[in-house]
């Protein structure tokens, strides 16, 4: 039998569950989860290997209308992946009507010319005329080489998903070992797990003025894990909301980190957060490059 290998694109609107979607293909987390829309900002690889074939998934931002120079790069890193993938999903929800963006990224899929999956999401939450009216009305953006609706919460559907990536691989050789789930350090998987925390635990403008770098980490003698982190924020204001009252949000923003972090990396930890102001760090490229963006690559 022959082997097939290739990458496969996840793109859609905000908030669609393109990252709750990888991490169940994948079995464990690799990407961060929030209801906050743009919680994504980098490309993630994640590798699903199986007898006769490995999926290289690149998980990318979602497709909104920028509103800075950080959501301008997002956008660009999404577009861009198009055309660098041998199969795009592009998930939409079973629950929300057809947006802007969807036509957009229709529009992006036909120009790219790259085979197209439509995964419909949240199979879950609707009923089976609704699922179908949804399905029907979606299939008419683009002509997708397969519609299939998943439940990424549920794992609903993902086998037959995978069913319908393989055969768009060309075929070829593994890319990756076998025990490879992602390509991400483990400082970077520290510092988006903190930002995650930061996500769920406030509201507003703190959020998506958020960024987290690891500036520090090194195994001490005891096997403890010494990291030290600097989150930067944009205001004077965001500062105070992140730290709270005698320290409480940046404690338990710190506590639900490390323990997420000890468990997926079976390594105790001692997390040491610091925040620091960055004023409007979204719109400046010198500062987007100090934090880990590189828009000039976009």
């Amino acid at each position: 039998m022959a082997y097939h290998s290739g990458f496969a694109a996840i793109i859609g609107r905000p908030n669609v569950g393109k990252s709750t979607l990888l991490n169940r293909l994948v079995g464990q987390k690799v990407a961060i989860m929030s209801d906050k829309p743009q919680t994504t900002r980098n490309r993630i690889l994640a590798v699903v290997t199986g007898a006769d074939h490995q999926v290289v998934f690149i998980d990318t931002p979602g497709i909104h209308k920028p509103k800075h120079r950080l959501g301008e790069m997002m956008v660009r890193v999404a577009a861009r992946t198009l055309t660098e993938v041998d199969v795009v999903l592009h998930v939409v929800e079973a629950t929300a009507p057809v947006g802007e963006g969807d036509r957009a990224i229709a529009g992006q899929l036909k120009e790219a010319g790259t085979p197209a999956i439509l995964a419909v999401n949240k199979l879950d939450l609707v009923t089976k005329d609704h699922l179908l009216a949804a399905v029907a009305t979606y299939s008419q953006l683009h002509d997708y080489t397969e519609v299939v609706p998943i439940s990424a919460t549920t794992g609903a559907n993902l086998d037959a998903l995978m069913g319908c990536i393989r055969p768009l691989l060309p075929e070829g050789p593994q890319y990756y070992p076998d025990d490879t789930v992602s390509d991400q350090p483990e400082a970077q998987l520290l510092a988006e797990l903190v930002r995650e925390k930061i996500l769920n635990l406030t509201r507003d403008e703190v959020p998506h003025s958020v960024a987290v770098v690891v500036e520090e980490m090194q195994e001490r003698p005891d096997g403890l894990v010494y990291v030290k982190a600097n989150v930067f924020v944009e205001r004077d204001s965001q500062r105070g909301i992140l730290i709270g009252q005698s320290g409480r949000m940046l404690k338990e923003i710190g506590k639900q980190a490390r323990e997420e972090a000890e468990a997926l990396l079976g390594s105790r930890l001692y997390l040491d957060l610091w925040v620091k102001v960055k004023k409007d760090w979204r719109d400046r490229e010198d500062l987007l490059r100090q934090m880990g963006y590189r828009p000039e690559e976009t």
